[in-house]
């Protein structure tokens, strides 16, 4: 019986992939519910929700498709929700998730659809993730003149680790960043709610501009700096996914997590490569049991959602700055690496970064809309001078 059981490293890797998903960003994901105008007991739901859709449809994809399909929650996706100004009601925003993720599902059942999403300029895309993502990044700093030690002490550890053990620097910033403010006595009282697994649906309402400004966007966001990575990742492993049902799946799951609160379930990259790779498990063809087991990890994660939420609702406003802040570095690099990764499109991504960085809101509509869309006008005007040469 014990022979038909994964190796050790299987578990390992799975475990590893798992907390560092969580745990390194969750803060980031509970900071953009509560700005879309969650309730403590919906970011909680919306946290469960998230573990669950990761769980499920992950394992679901992995047994259906014999290959470690590694799932995670939109990390950019959540920094441009928690730069979406406040006001907004939740139903919306829900309806708005939801929406996101019918376009994902329906851009991995039309092939036609598939080939034009290729066509839109990595560059643009990735300048509007970088302008989103540039505020957080330069909050962290913002919060040294307030606490000094503590923004010091993070990018410290943060630097270190980043040279010494990458994958591990942001469950070690999160750790020191709560020890500290546990140490120094800071921490709020828990706000009142379940302590294990609660889901809270929400009847999604239709909002045309928060499915201009906000799902279009996640949409967009998640496909390019998400989805797309972590095929890439799986051919990397040596494996020849279909991107049409890795699509559809995620897609779906999006959907039927969405009026729980769930923003994007989509394909990780990162921890992806913890569980694909030949450490993980030497047989490629029995590695996609790694992925059953780091999908149930996160079954375990949804158990204990909401007691996490509270933890992190109870952390000083500092330290969600400064943990978000440095959650989101390693996203900007790869943002402005791709951003300015193509000569010829630099201006119009250039535009697209000032514009969404800016935080330009016009007619209900946010920054990263008008960031898409000075980008886009930008490379139109280029083409047609180039025309009338």
């Amino acid at each position: 019986m014990l022979r038909r059981l994964p190796p050790i490293p299987a578990w390992s890797s799975a475990l590893i992939a798992a907390l560092i998903g969580f745990g390194g960003t969750v803060a980031l994901v509970v900071q953009a519910m509560r700005t879309l105008g969650a309730s403590v007991e919906q970011a909680g739901s919306a946290v469960t929700a998230l573990c669950l859709g990761i769980a499920i449809a992950g394992g679901l994809l992995s047994f259906r498709v014999r290959m470690p399909i590694v799932l995670a929650w939109s990390t950019p996706g959540a920094a441009l929700l928690a730069a979406t100004a406040s006001g907004l009601a939740w139903p919306s925003a829900v309806g708005a998730f939801l929406a996101a993720g019918l376009f994902m599902a329906v851009l991995g059942l039309v092939p036609a659809l598939g080939r034009l999403a290729a066509k839109i300029p990595a560059s643009v895309a990735s300048a509007m993730l970088a302008g989103v993502l540039l505020p957080f990044c330069l909050g962290l700093f913002k919060v040294a003149a307030v606490d000094p030690l503590l923004v010091t002490l993070l990018v410290a550890v943060f630097l270190a680790a980043r040279q010494r053990a990458p994958l591990y620097a942001l469950p070690l910033v999160l750790v020191v960043g709560v020890g500290l403010t546990l140490f120094r006595g800071d921490i709020g009282q828990l706000a009142p709610g379940a302590t294990f697994g609660a889901l809270a649906p929400v009847v999604p309402a239709v909002d045309a501009r928060a499915i201009i400004s906000i799902a279009l966007p996640l949409f967009l966001v998640t496909l390019v700096s998400q989805n797309l990575p972590g095929l890439v990742v799986l051919r990397t492993a040596g494996y020849e996914p279909k991107p049409g049902p890795l699509l559809v799946g995620t897609g779906v799951a999006t959907m039927i997590a969405a009026p729980f609160g769930a923003h994007a379930v989509n394909l990780a990259a990162i921890t992806a490569a913890i569980c694909t790779s030949q450490d993980a498990h030497p047989d490629k063809t029995k590695r996609w049991t790694v992925g059953l087991i780091y999908a149930g990890f996160y079954l375990v994660l949804a158990f204990f959602a909401p007691a996490l939420v509270r933890l992190f609702l109870a952390l000083p406003s500092s330290v969600i700055l400064s943990l978000t802040g440095i959650a989101l570095v390693p996203a900007l690099i790869g943002a402005m690496e791709t951003m300015l990764a193509t000569p010829e499109d630099r201006d119009a991504a250039t535009i697209t970064f000032l514009a969404t960085g800016s935080g330009l809101a016009l007619f209900g509509l946010g920054a990263a809309f008008w960031g898409l869309l000075a980008g886009f006008a930008a490379l139109g005007a280029k083409a047609l001078l180039r025309r009338s040469k």
